[in-house]
């Protein structure tokens, strides 16, 4: 429906999962073959990608100047041509260029997107939508891989051609979708000033130690397969095809199930499979086992959701745009150093960077264990299995 708020988020994330797919699937192999890429070099591009990340509480400023629904489109826009011209530049420099051009577009975007979501879906619905999002990010992946598989492997055109046909659909989607669809309000008037309150530390904590696991699994887990393991680009995106397809299928009830046991025990069954998961990375010598991990890594952080139906439970709902630009702060402070640190460390040792997620995955858990079992505004914090109830906070 035209005047479903709804509706304009899930397709402002489907634009976004399919340019940003297939930059990503290509994008081991792009620079290892075009630009003889070692760890050390796409360590130091994947922190370069982080920094706009680090710098999303910007985004509040922003704000000042235009709406949040505009800064949303505006910023897919920017995601889109960093894409499209990311095969014309296939030099170090050139590619850690185009690479913060598209990660300006890409931050700002689930900034300003996770913001709307949580003012837009009610709070018993927020977990199940979320579910469903993912769902819709998984068949704009596909999408994005089949359409690799048309120009790569069928039509046999080049890294160039694949990167500006899908950034300049993803473009002419957005132009589309921008007139298509009318502004909506957003509810409670925002804040529109950066805000820190003390109520909210175990959420900036969750954030935190869930950016530092990501950049594990994002960087390191894929540049594996390709440098330990010769997956060719036709496997790398055959294994994400098979990531996408068991989310498509199971993120919607992955949310339900949220919905119905809770954050605190959710958050629990995530960390506690992730810490096994970055275990068996260090210690795998078999590329099948390994691709099996990557499919079960990637479908544990799915209960992701869970950090962000906490963070809606326990807000004021005037927090909600100046804490989601915060909260990508926190989550991308490690995100900018882990990356280029442990790419010097995967030289000599790639173990132990799989060693050092399994060491953050325990951190999240014992900070799960903190969530209280019905969070609320006055209920952030949970001890010993019982909840303690405080005076709001502003402070």
């Amino acid at each position: 429906m035209k005047n479903n708020p709804q509706k304009l988020l899930l397709w402002m994330t489907f634009i976004m999962s399919l340019v940003f797919a297939v930059w990503q699937a290509l994008l081991n192999n792009f620079v290892i073959e075009r630009a003889q890429f070692t760890g050390a070099e796409i360590g130091m591009l994947q922190s370069l990608r982080e920094v706009p990340g680090f710098l999303a509480f910007t985004a509040i400023f922003v704000l000042l100047l235009i709406r949040e629904q505009a800064f949303a489109l505006l910023s897919l826009a920017v995601l889109c041509i960093g894409v499209a011209i990311t095969g014309f530049f296939p030099q170090v420099l050139g590619l850690y260029i185009t690479t913060i051009l598209m990660s300006v577009g890409f931050h700002y975007f689930e900034t300003i997107n996770q913001s709307l979501t949580l003012q837009w879906v009610d709070k018993q619905d927020a977990a199940a939508f979320m579910g469903k999002a993912l769902a819709w990010r998984s068949a704009a992946a596909l999408g994005g891989y089949a359409s690799i598989w048309l120009i790569m492997t069928w039509l046999k055109l080049d890294y160039q051609w694949m990167y500006a046909i899908i950034g300049t659909l993803g473009l002419v989607m957005v132009l589309t979708i921008s007139r298509y669809f009318p502004t909506f309000p957003q509810g409670e008037m925002q804040h529109k000033k950066i805000i820190l309150r003390k109520r909210y530390w175990l959420y900036y904590m969750l954030t935190f130690f869930s950016g530092a696991r990501r950049q594990i699994f994002m960087v390191f887990a894929g540049f594996m397969m390709v440098e330990k393991f010769g997956y060719s680009i036709t496997q790398i995106t055959s294994l994400f095809l098979i990531n996408y397809v068991v989310n498509l299928l199971f993120a919607p009830a992955i949310g339900r199930f949220i919905g119905r046991i809770g954050e605190r025990n959710a958050l629990t069954i995530e960390y506690i499979g992730l810490i096994a998961v970055f275990v068996s990375y260090a210690l795998v010598e078999h590329a099948e086992f390994a691709a099996a991990l990557y499919v079960i890594d990637h479908l544990l952080f799915a209960m992701a959701i869970a950090v962000k139906t906490y963070f809606q439970k326990i807000a004021d709902p005037k927090d909600i745009a100046a804490t989601m630009s915060v909260s990508f702060t926190i989550n991308h402070i490690a995100a900018v150093i882990i990356p280029a640190l442990l790419g010097v460390l995967w030289l000599t040792s790639p173990e132990m960077v799989f060693y050092i997620g399994a060491g953050f995955a325990v951190c999240s858990l014992i900070l799960a264990i903190n969530v209280p079992r019905h969070p609320d505004q006055g209920a952030e914090v949970a001890h010993f299995g019982k909840v303690t109830k405080t005076v709001t906070s502003t402070s």
